[in-house]
């Protein structure tokens, strides 16, 4: 073989390599098309914005088609996830529904019981107590109630909140009119509906302070927080503060 041979068998190699790098670039261009615009993974999105803590409808979500490569790994595929579930956050019109966006609704547990009383929006909640939370329920008694002197008692401590409802107006001067509690009589206001996990005992005491109480307040416990409070710092009255 001459040289001009070889150089034409060079040429030739060359020319079959070059195509086959073109070939295989057409098709990493193909497949990564397919990819971004190929069959798709069913996703939900959202139709409307979402309260947190709501329960989650059906209705509220639209079906999509995302393809694979780009769906997330906590997107959820299938809405029956959604039943017992609640929003964790506020969920916005057009985002994608994600498991971490939702939790489960908190359980009633074995020998609990749910009581739900009306609390004052200004002074007991604050838009703060949502449900899974723990609190602790403070009532205050004035002299007339009490016989004696104004006290502020703790009466539950590490209450379990189920649930929080929607802020309505009340006239406390009609006692439960409009949903006030009757103890709550001063001025027209709004109260929040807030329902507890509550053993037999601890729901006769908030009942008796729904009843009774001049007011009855929240105090949120901190996550992982100890929410004991010592039976001396149980009752309060402006004497006793030494």
């Amino acid at each position: 073989m001459n040289s001009r041979q070889r150089r034409g068998v060079v040429l030739l190699l060359l020319s079959a390599l070059c195509a086959v790098g073109a070939c295989a670039g057409v098709f990493a261009v193909i497949e990564d098309a397919e990819s971004k615009t190929g069959p798709g993974t069913t996703a939900y999105r959202l139709r409307t914005d979402v309260p947190a803590y709501q329960d989650l409808k059906a209705d509220a979500f639209e079906k999509v088609s995302v393809p694979k490569r780009w769906l997330p790994a906590t997107a959820v595929t299938d809405l029956s996830a959604l039943r017992g579930k609640i929003a964790v956050t506020p969920l916005r019109r057009g985002s994608l529904l994600q498991s971490d966006m939702i939790v489960a609704r908190p359980a009633l547990e074995p020998g609990k019981q749910e009581i739900a009383i009306m609390i004052d929006a200004a002074t007991g909640v604050a838009g703060k107590i949502n449900p899974g939370a723990r609190v602790n329920i403070y009532a205050t008694y004035d002299a007339k109630e009490q016989g004696a002197k104004p006290v502020s008692k703790v009466i539950v401590t590490g209450a379990q909140v189920v649930n929080v409802g929607k802020l309505t107006p009340f006239d406390r001067d009609g006692g439960r009119a409009r949903g006030a509690s009757a103890g709550s009589r001063q001025a027209a206001g709004e109260a929040v509906p807030i329902t507890f996990a509550l053993d037999t005992k601890d729901a006769q005491r908030v009942a008796y302070a729904e009843s009774f109480a001049t007011h009855v307040r929240l105090a949120l416990v901190a996550p992982g927080g100890d929410p004991g409070v010592s039976s001396g710092d149980r009752t309060y009255t402006l004497d006793g503060d030494k």
